[in-house]
């Protein structure tokens, strides 16, 4: 499974506006956003219109308007910005659109695969949920001991990360 593009990029968009509505602060423009996170004003607005129709954000037109999250970052978990984004890794679909010699895949009636696509993108859409907006909000090692704190285990980080940065919030904490 490979991170999108996309998914990074509107990712990181919405933790800018994450960072404004911690601050109290308003929303931003489209221009502001794109610079502070080095994208193309256009491409950044296309992932705004994603995550506006899928009413993750807002927007308000005119001299004070700008884009705000419609919900508090505690409130928006990585699965919903992934599914506004670029959707699900797995879709039932696929198996509809083959593009074989053939007009539908010949395993659409009895498929082994599918049983793990299915079964890898119910496994990603759990994790993703017990992520927020509000869990990234921070800086890297903050962010990996709020993830260390709710739901990943020692073993995964070590797995993600490496040995050392698995006990490094240890030492840390221990000092």
């Amino acid at each position: 499974m490979k991170v999108t593009s996309t998914e990074e990029y509107g990712l990181r968009c919405l933790l800018t506006l994450a960072h404004e509505h911690a601050a109290g602060r308003g929303g931003l423009t489209l221009p502001e956003i794109a610079s502070r996170e080095g994208l193309p004003v256009p491409n950044t607005a296309k992932l705004l219109r994603k995550l506006r129709l899928a009413g993750i954000l807002e927007s308000a037109r005119g001299r004070t308007g700008g884009y705000s999250l419609r919900r508090p970052p505690e409130q928006i978990s990585l699965a919903e910005v992934v599914a506004a984004l670029d959707g699900s890794i797995y879709q039932n679909q696929h198996c509809a659109t083959f593009t074989g010699a053939e007009s539908v895949c010949v395993h659409t009636g009895d498929c082994s695969v599918r049983s793990v696509w299915v079964a890898v993108q119910m496994l990603v859409h759990s994790a993703l949920e017990k992520v927020s907006l509000a869990d990234l909000a921070f800086k890297e090692s903050e962010a990996r001991e709020r993830l260390r704190s709710s739901w990943i285990t020692e073993s995964d980080l070590a797995a993600a990360w490496g040995p050392s940065a698995a006990t490094a919030g240890k030492e840390q904490d221990e000092r």
